[in-house]
Order: C-alpha cells, then structure tokens, then sequence
C-alpha cells in the first residue's frame, strides 16, 4: 500500500533528478526545464503502459486522486506561496501602479473570461460542435487569471523596467482571488444556480471578496509585523510568518472572503519597509531567506506534479472541437483584457502598445488554472476542459516564455529608432 507520502518522496527524487539535469547540461529557466522535464517523464509512463503493461499510468491516477492534491493546493499551498512571492514584491513600485493593477486584477479578469467564453461558444456553434454557453465560460474564468510563480520566475529572466515589472508582478499577484470568484459563479451557473446572474451579483461578489480579504489581509499582516519586531527569537519569527499565511488565508475561506487576495496583502504588509508597518530590515532578512527556500521547493513539485497530471494522468484527444482553439481565444482574450484598461490611461501612445504587446505575452498561466480545472465535477465536457486548460498552460510557459525575451528586444530596439 503507497502511501501519500511515498508520492511526495518520489516527486522529489524527479524534481532534483530533472533540476540537476536541466541546470547541468540544458540551461532552460527553471519553471520551463521542471515542466518538459516532467511532460518527458510522463511521456515515458505512457509508453510503458503500452509497450511493457506495467500499469504505472494507473497507479499514478490512484495515488494521486487518493492525496486530494487539487484540494491540498487550494486550501494551503497556493497561501504559501503567493506569501513567498508577495515578500519578494517591491511594494513602493506596486503602490505606483496601483490603479493600473487594480484594472488588471478585476477588470481583465471579467473581459477576458467574457471574450474567451463569447468566442468559443460562437466557434462552436459555427462547427456544429454545440457547447453550453456556461461551461465556455468557465473555461475562460480557468484561463482569466495568470500564474504568479511562473510569472515571477521567468521575469528574472528578462530584462524589463522597474514600472512594467511592478505591473506585470501586481496584476499575478492579486488576480488569482478574482479568477476564482468567477470561475466559482460560472460554475454554479452550470448547476442551475441562475440567482447568480443579474442585479450586479458578480460585481458585488468581487466586491465582498476582494475588498473584504484586503482588509482582513492588512489587519493580519500588520499585527503580525508587529509581533515580529518585538521578537528576537528568529525561530518564533518564522512560526509567525506561517501562522500568518496559512491562518490569514482559512480564515478568509472561512468568511467567504478572498483567501488569495488575503494572503497577498498580508505579505505586502510585511514586505513594506515604512518603520510603523513592515518588519523591520534584521527579520526581513532571515524570512525572506526562508521564504525564498520554501517558494522555490514547492515551486519545483507544483511544476513537476502539473507535468505529470498533463499526460500520465489525463490522456483525451481533443480533434476537430470547438476546444482545439483554445490557445488562440486565451492569447486573443488576454490582449483584448488588457487592451481596453491601459487604453484608458494617460500615457503616450507608444508606451501604451508597449505595454499592451509585453503584458499580452506575459500572461503565463500555470497552476492556478490547472487546479481550478482538476476541481471540476465530473461531467461530459470535464475531459475536454482538462485537455484545453493543458494545452494553454503548455503553450504559454514553454512558448511565451521561452520568447518574451526576444518580444521585449523587438519593442524595446523599435522605440529607440
């Protein structure tokens, strides 16, 4: 009998066995190397569940459904490591941009979700491959929200400015808490939920949840500054800091209150380096050591477990469906989603196409949208929205992100002409 923590010992055995070789001998950025090293063990499961009967594949899907890890990400992995992140954002630069993250935490979330929706559901009338008008837009809501860690890592890669850095970081950062709120409305849609619809309901639901666990988020991480500038004991400053992201983010699942954007703002909250509000520069140091250790060993496993979900574990072919456009509805509905909040802002015209072109090509997503999916109940289209959440989470870490580099020299090199 396997255990879950068997599962958990063999993920990172394959994590350090596709790190080290990835860091050696291939060079890639560690999210994009984690991902294909992972899809390249699940490739090799697949072919000796045909060629050997070895039953692996099986096993895999067992052992995974028994650890509930769709259910163990949302509910305390996702605090964690939107805190470490959050710990590592330049919180003067975000206070800066702060009504352009705004815009895109909420408002891209819902256009996006709206266009991506709108647009499957009309391509899917055209191929007489009818899909309910309910469940494209829960698709899009799965698709709206871009993933901070793969954000994060990759824009080490690349050079960018100080403005469209804090924007980009922002926006991931808080708009997994409006993905959700969405994609929970969709959902019950689907259920025959109709209450949902009409009368401002989303709006005041992002609202609530938004506004709510902002709030929450601040007195939490506020006090918990506090505590960790009176205390001298490292140990219980990293007891504090856990409490702090676990605690903050149940308790506002707990009050139906935005977990995610809770925990983000706890941890801006301890990240700020005003003298009545952050930590203070000593703690600072041995928790953002700690964090960044933690953020990048539960990176690594999350990428690699998404690898081995992809293929291992969920095997359909999508054909000629109304789902194989997936990937250009999510890069349309992302440049749409963007497009229309920075069109509003003052800046020149030039700067606002920069921007629109990077923040499009930057809008990775990854486990979030992954999770949101495997949550999904079981019902004819589940498969289907599987397969498309994977192949745009696919595309758009491996392929933006191996090529947003060469976007921000083309942008960059055709301003200075």
């Amino acid at each position: 009998m396997v255990e879950p923590i068997d599962l958990l010992v063999i993920v990172l055995g394959l994590a350090v066995l596709v790190g080290c070789i990835n860091h050696l001998w291939i060079g890639l950025p560690p999210t994009i190397g984690m991902l294909l090293g992972s899809l390249f063990i699940s490739l090799l499961i697949v072919s000796s569940d045909h060629v050997f009967h070895l039953h692996i594949m099986r096993w895999f899907r067992a052992t995974f459904d028994s650890a509930h890890l769709p259910n163990v990400f949302l509910d305390g992995v996702l605090a964690l490591l939107l805190f470490a992140g959050s710990l590592h954002a330049d919180v003067l630069e975000l206070s800066r941009r702060r009504w352009t993250i705004l815009f895109l935490a909420t408002a891209s979330v819902i256009l996006s979700t709206l266009v991506f929706g709108t647009g499957l559901w009309t391509i899917s009338n055209l191929i007489d491959r009818s899909v309910p008008l309910a469940w494209c837009f829960v698709l899009g809501a799965i698709l709206a929200p871009t993933d901070a860690i793969a954000v994060e890592n990759l824009l080490r890669q690349v050079p960018l400015s100080v403005e469209l850095r804090a924007a980009i970081v922002g926006e991931s950062l808080f708009n997994d808490g409006a993905g959700v709120v969405l994609f929970l409305l969709a959902l019950g849609v689907t259920q025959g939920e109709t209450v949902v619809l009409g009368h401002g309901t989303v709006m005041l639901a992002l609202l609530r949840e938004i506004v709510g666990g902002a709030g929450l988020g601040f007195v939490a991480g506020w006090f918990a500054a506090l505590l960790i500038r009176r205390v001298r004991d490292e140990s219980l400053q990293l007891l504090i800091s856990l409490a702090l992201a676990l605690g903050c983010y149940r308790l506002a699942i707990a009050l139906d209150l935005s977990g995610p954007i809770s925990v983000v703002t706890a941890g801006l909250c301890m990240a700020s380096r005003s003298p009545r509000l952050g930590m203070g520069d000593t703690a600072r140091i041995a928790l953002v050591g700690f964090w960044s250790l933690l953020h990048q060993v539960l990176n690594t496993i999350l990428f690699l477990l998404i690898g081995l979900q992809l293929l291992g574990l969920y095997i359909q072919t999508i054909g000629l469906s109304p789902f194989a456009f997936a990937i250009p509805l999510a890069v349309f509905s992302r440049f749409f989603s963007v497009a229309v909040p920075l069109s509003l802002t003052r800046e020149p015209l030039r700067n606002k196409g920069r921007d629109i072109a990077v923040l499009t090509w930057a809008g990775l997503r990854g486990g979030i949208s992954v999770v949101l999916a495997l949550t999904l109940p079981v019902t004819p289209w589940r498969g289907d929205l599987l397969m498309a959440t994977y192949t745009v989470v696919i595309f758009t870490i491996v392929v933006q992100g191996l090529t947003i580099s060469r976007l921000l020299r083309a942008v960059y090199r055709s301003e200075k002409r």
